[in-house]
């Protein structure tokens, strides 16, 4: 049953990474990786408020298999930010390259805090 939660967390998570990124990008017209900062600072959020719920005694183990573990592991993607890090390095944009990797890292901690604040103050 656990592998369940994960698969089925991971059906959503994957296409709405995909649907994210694509939409996110299409509005800026730059090579910094918007769409992969969007779906990493959303998962972020999303797992912040998961492990406030789950402190709280509101979220069980299964939601935690669907949520976190499927829905927030195929939306997120630490490859794809490495990825897009190194090319924008490689690529002479290495202002954008250093940008992404100190916003990518310091708005993702930012989400994951709000997120446990917000479930706290919910679930509390």
């Amino acid at each position: 049953m656990n592998w369940l939660c994960v698969v089925a967390g991971a059906m959503i998570g994957a296409p709405l990474r995909f649907l994210t990124d694509r939409a996110v990008q299409a509005r800026h017209d730059t090579v910094f990786p918007w769409g992969t900062l969007a779906v990493n600072v959303a998962g972020s959020l999303i797992l912040g408020v998961l492990t406030g719920a789950t402190v709280a005694g509101a979220a069980g183990s299964h939601t935690q298999l669907f949520v976190g573990t499927g829905l927030c592991g195929a939306l997120t993607t630490y490859s794809t930010f490495s990825y897009d890090t190194l090319r924008l390095a490689e690529s002479g944009t290495r202002f954008y390259a250093a940008v992404n990797a100190v916003v990518s890292v310091v708005a993702a901690l930012g989400a994951v805090f709000v997120g446990v604040t917000v479930a706290e103050a919910v679930w509390r």
